[in-house]
């Protein structure tokens, strides 16, 4: 083992660990190796980040149910001890309107209420007969097109863009702009200047759309969202940022899955057999969440600070102390899922926390495991000789954004 993680919980910042940290070239799709050794040794210890600071990092699946819904751990990124996971994140936190993402209780509470309804199962569940026809439309013209073909481009990106464009209500001839928008936001190697620019221009668009559905509202989100700011229960910059927040949540993360779960499925055939032969709805859920379970792309943690002392094991965690909650260690700890290096789409994988966990667990989760469900239990039956059209030494992958995956996944058939 290196000897930076000898040093559970003291140690220069120079001696710390430096968080993300790195991957096996040899094994793209698996936590860091040096991650899953601290959680074997010293499950929560110190790391260092990007501006030199040392939050802990808690690699145990069990320490992240004790910690996430913890009230004595915040949400709060005005907080001086919060560990931003860049520097563009720290450059605009004092001016971000406080969100779902940045709020505890009971401003948290209040918040979420607004824009929770969209999102309940049986609203999301009157969208798979829309979902299944963007899939099957998506599917007839790759069929029709080039072979092989960038499945990213022709099929992982428009599905979750369509989606989340009908759901929000924005127009989906502007998903050039979002997509490339919200890309350079979520991307920490991008120049904070750059990112603060672009950050502004989704803000003014959401702006702009808003202010007309409060004149000519729809049956979408957004009108929702502008009825609430009509009726007091919001503001119209809450409602702004909030709308930038979905857009940009919506459409990258389920992107990233369905490609990156493929590229799982390809390396694991008897797995991807099993998805391909099924006709069986739960067989399928079941399939999504442990693709989400050993997948987790959330690459650069949950993060959070400590508004008092918290005790955690033999660690105490003082007050103002930065937490990073490294999802994907999490969902490899084999205390939780035995042979949790085994991708098995049979296992009872929903305890996972690839969504996080407690009060601010993701808003989205309902949609993005219908849209996975009905891509998943879709494309490889559609296609089944879909396979990969270059091996995965040859990928290149993505290593700076907030979410893990492949910059494009040739296929062929």
């Amino acid at each position: 083992m290196p000897e930076a993680l000898s040093c559970p919980a003291g140690g220069t910042a120079e001696e710390l660990p430096e968080y993300p940290l790195p991957r096996a070239a040899q094994c793209p799709l698996a936590p860091a190796p040096a991650a899953q050794e601290l959680r074997a040794e010293h499950p929560v210890t110190k790391v260092r980040i990007w501006n030199g600071s040392t939050p802990w990092l808690v690699t145990r699946h069990a320490d992240q149910r004790a910690l996430l819904p913890d009230p004595r751990v915040s949400d709060d990124d005005r907080d001086p001890g919060f560990p931003h996971v860049n520097a563009h994140r720290a450059m605009i936190a004092p001016a971000t309107p406080r969100l779902i993402t940045n709020t505890d209780a009971p401003e948290h509470t209040r918040l979420r209420r607004t824009v929770n309804g969209p999102f309940l199962v049986k609203r999301i569940e009157r969208m798979r007969a829309p979902v299944q026809k963007i899939v099957d439309d998506l599917i007839d013209r790759m069929l029709a097109g080039p072979n092989p073909v960038d499945l990213l481009t022709a099929f992982a990106l428009p599905v979750p863009s369509l989606v989340i464009a009908e759901l929000l209500g924005v127009p989906y001839e502007d998903h050039d702009f979002f997509q490339r928008s919200s890309s350079l936001v979520l991307d920490g190697a991008a120049a904070p200047e750059e990112a603060r620019r672009v950050s502004g221009e989704l803000a003014a668009y959401l702006d702009d759309l808003i202010r007309r559905k409060t004149d000519d509202p729809g049956e979408d989100v957004l009108s929702e969202m502008a009825g609430r700011v009509r009726d007091g229960e919001m503001s119209h910059t809450e409602a702004v940022h909030m709308g930038v927040a979905m857009l940009i949540a919506g459409h990258e993360t389920t992107a990233t899955m369905i490609s990156l779960g493929t590229l799982a499925l390809f390396e694991h055939p008897d797995q991807l057999a099993l998805l391909r032969e099924t006709d069986d709805p739960k067989l399928v859920a079941n399939a999504v969440d442990e693709l989400l379970r050993y997948l987790t792309i959330v690459q650069t943690g949950v993060r959070r600070v400590a508004k008092e002392d918290v005790g955690i094991g033999s660690v105490v965690i003082r007050k103002g102390e930065g937490i990073v909650f490294d999802l994907h260690t999490a969902n490899w700890d084999p205390e939780a899922f035995p042979e949790a290096e085994r991708l098995d789409l049979t296992r009872p994988a929903r305890i996972h926390q690839a969504f996080g966990y407690g009060p601010h667990q993701c808003l989205g989760q309902n949609l993005a495991r219908l849209e996975l469900q009905v891509a998943y239990g879709t494309l490889y039956r559609r296609i089944p000789t879909l396979r990969a059209a270059a091996p995965i030494e040859d990928l290149s992958f993505d290593h700076t954004g907030t979410t893990y995956g492949v910059h494009s996944l040739p296929v062929t058939w």
